[in-house]
């Protein structure tokens, strides 16, 4: 009998004090990629999850969400728990109001539990590509297809830049499709990189959303990740109407890196698109608009 492999340390937790961020956040905005964890024992790490994290709890968030002025935050299911979404539906059922869920899959999730976490507010799939290790969904056509019956889009969290890779496949599904993290491009290469090119390409077919989310994880640099404005920027000039924003709190898998204050995160948006009325759009009317909160 294989036996699995022993569970990671601890990542390191967020920052336990966000400051409040110099930038004025406009009303009704949304932070469109959080994760949350635990109470540990009730909801155990996946045994092949590369991390594992202290409990990141909803009340947690709803505070750091009242620091920055945000409305709302949007749950992606955490790779920690694998493909077991039953965190993200307990997290959604109990505050209805203040979340929206992202979910990771089984192929053969039934009919009848797509319908349940729909009702629980659920708006999308998520899947990764290879790159990304652990017991993850990789992108599956036929459940795609089936999420886009409920009006749902497709996650898609690319590595490197596999996004060349898989760029045709995600443009022949039947629903829209949001890319993680300004797609995992790696931001030495530039706005000239092919993939790159190939995102604003992506962005001009108007299905496809990119989130400005997650700059660490494009450089390997700490804030506020001076290679990375480059490409928030030239998105920005391109395609504002495909942007959505996210804090990627409570930040796991910094490996040692400085932990950021979301506070700074939240002022760094205002450097990359410094006019107040594209950030609003950013902010507010786009990912409300995405994951089918009202207007503000």
């Amino acid at each position: 009998m294989v036996q699995p492999r022993p569970l990671p340390p601890l990542t390191q937790p967020p920052d336990p004090q966000p400051r409040r961020p110099r930038t004025a956040c406009p009303p009704g905005a949304i932070d469109c990629h959080i994760h949350l964890f635990g109470p540990a024992e009730r909801h155990p790490f996946h045994p092949d999850s590369k991390y594992v994290s202290a409990d990141a709890l909803p009340a947690t968030h709803i505070a750091l969400q009242d620091t920055l002025g945000l409305a709302g935050a949007v749950v992606v299911s955490g790779g920690g728990y694998g493909i077991s979404h039953a965190h993200l539906a307990e997290v959604l059922e109990q505050h209805p109001g203040r979340f929206r869920g992202v979910a990771l899959l089984p192929d053969d999730v039934s009919d009848a539990e797509l319908r349940r976490l729909d009702g629980l507010g659920v708006r999308g799939a998520r899947f990764v590509s290879p790159g990304h290790r652990g017991a993850l969904p990789r992108l599956s056509p036929r459940l795609a297809a089936r999420v886009a019956e409920l009006g749902w889009h497709v996650q898609f969290y690319p590595a490197g830049d596999d996004l060349l890779q898989f760029a045709d496949a995600l443009a022949a599904l039947p629903c829209p499709v949001v890319l993680d993290h300004f797609a995992a491009i790696p931001a030495a290469g530039g706005t000239g990189q092919p993939a790159f090119q190939r995102l604003l390409r992506l962005l001009d077919s108007g299905r496809f959303w990119v989130k400005l989310s997650g700059p660490m994880r494009c450089t390997p640099g700490d804030y506020p990740y001076a290679p990375v404005t480059p490409l928030a920027r030239a998105l920005v000039a391109a395609a504002p109407q495909r942007l959505l924003w996210g804090t990627d709190w409570p930040h796991v898998n910094m490996n040692g890196r400085a932990m950021p204050n979301d506070g700074d995160l939240f002022d760094l948006l205002a450097e990359w698109v410094p006019d107040a009325d594209v950030r609003a759009r950013i902010l507010v009317d786009n990912p409300r608009s995405v994951y089918g909160w009202p207007p503000a």
